[in-house]
């Protein structure tokens, strides 16, 4: 199973949000090519960054910072936040995503994401699946969609996708664990997908059981930032 911790920009600056509310925010560290560049040294390979302004903006407005790390680390980084467009998606791959998080978009215009998926690759294209109760969140988290989690990633497997970032929008940046019984009936249901666990991971003990549900990663951010996992403890998971 792959680690992959996340960074969230606001100002340039590494934040983290709980429920994905602005006006619950907490800012970590003022540089996130230095956070960035302690992940890797603790072998970390993988980043998942999200441009909180982007998502804000309809537009990414953190790429310099996306640069930065691409260039001053090896670390395979997801990017996402106001991937709108496709110049937007071409602009993050050139600053130096390996991957872009296809997230509000790939709700509101399948026919848009399933272009990406058939332009740039499903191994390029990662599928943001937000949920809360079994079904997609819509509108930056604030509302329900009548689509439940399992039709969305049915859709998007029949639309050539492979991997889906599952996010808990009700646990995220809560530390009260994640939603591991979605996630293993989404491993029975759509045993097929490549599902990435995000939201509520908290322990190590989180971090084992996803490993044995058959996660194909797992996202973890606010429990590093606030050592109730330790970069040190998850060097088992980097070999």
């Amino acid at each position: 199973m792959e680690i992959i911790p996340a960074i969230d920009l606001i100002n340039g600056q590494c934040v983290r949000l709980t429920e994905g509310d602005f006006a619950q925010q907490t800012t970590y560290d003022s540089d996130p090519l230095a956070v960035a560049q302690r992940f890797e040294q603790h072998g970390v390979r993988r980043l998942h960054l999200v441009d909180l302004d982007g998502a804000r903006a309809k537009q990414p407005v953190n790429l310099p910072v996306l640069e930065r790390i691409a260039r001053h680390t090896q670390l395979t980084i997801d990017f996402g936040g106001g991937l709108q467009s496709n110049t937007a998606v071409r602009q993050a791959f050139d600053a130096g995503a390996a991957q872009i998080t296809a997230g509000s978009i790939a709700v509101r215009e399948p026919d848009t994401v399933g272009e990406w998926l058939r332009t740039f690759g499903a191994e390029r294209i990662l599928i943001g699946a937000d949920f809360r109760d079994n079904h997609i969140s819509i509108n930056a988290w604030a509302e329900q969609s009548e689509r439940t989690l399992v039709e969305f990633i049915e859709q998007y497997l029949a639309a050539g996708a492979t991997t889906f970032v599952c996010t808990d929008v009700s646990k995220d940046g809560k530390l009260q664990g994640p939603a591991l019984a979605t996630y293993q009936q989404l491993r029975q249901r759509v045993p097929q997908a490549q599902l990435v666990a995000s939201g509520g991971v908290t322990t190590l003990a989180d971090v084992e059981a996803l490993q044995a549900a058959g996660l194909h990663g797992a996202i973890i951010g606010k429990a590093i930032y606030e050592g109730t996992i330790s970069l040190e403890e998850l060097r088992p998971f980097l070999s």
